[in-house]
């Protein structure tokens, strides 16, 4: 997916605010496996996914539990570190090889302070990765395990078949046994 794509995703620029917006978007490459962010660190960059799929996750008692997943045209940011300059939670690993578009946070910060058009855009890529935030909350705290598995079918299916399924379970809260049982469900 082209940067241009995924800037007016967000939301529409002006040309000359997308030019220059631009100029500080470089594009980088990393292998399969490859750690992009590390909890207890400050991240400062943030992440548009040209090409191929992440996850991130957070490790408890040796377990690691999968939250969220990244895949062409999306954002990777740790919100903490970009909104607070502080060390973010998540650990962020590319399940593909990945072509990425980086962004260094604080030239951004600048630009908001010089174009009022960047800093809207600014703040409609927060809020859009707010609302991402609120509707996974209310997912785990409302839906079953069956009607996260069809959303992600409806909404993502091709994070299934890309992503292990180990992966799938932890990001729908469930072990790989109650994840079969329902795709043998969802199958009949």
């Amino acid at each position: 997916m082209s940067i241009d794509e995924i800037i007016d995703n967000i939301e529409p620029l002006p040309d000359d605010s997308r030019n220059n917006l631009k100029k500080y978007i470089t594009e980088v490459s990393y292998p399969k496996n490859f750690c992009l962010m590390q909890a207890e660190k400050v991240i400062p960059y943030l992440y548009f996914v040209k090409k191929g799929i992440l996850r991130a996750y957070a490790t408890r008692e040796e377990n690691e539990i999968t939250f969220w997943f990244g895949s062409e045209g999306e954002t990777v940011v740790s919100m903490k570190s970009y909104v607070e300059d502080k060390p973010g939670y998540e650990n962020i690993e590319l399940l593909e090889n990945c072509d990425l578009y980086r962004l260094e946070t604080e030239s951004l910060r600048k630009l908001f302070s010089e174009d009022i058009h960047i800093a809207n855009w600014g703040r409609k890529f927060a809020e859009k990765e707010l609302v991402k935030t609120e509707e996974l909350i209310i997912s785990r705290q409302y839906k079953t395990a069956l009607e996260r598995y069809s959303d992600l079918m409806r909404n993502k299916p091709h994070l299934l078949r890309r992503v292990q399924l180990g992966h799938i379970a932890s990001y729908l809260g469930i072990t790989q046994v109650s994840l079969s049982r329902i795709r043998a469900e969802v199958k009949l």
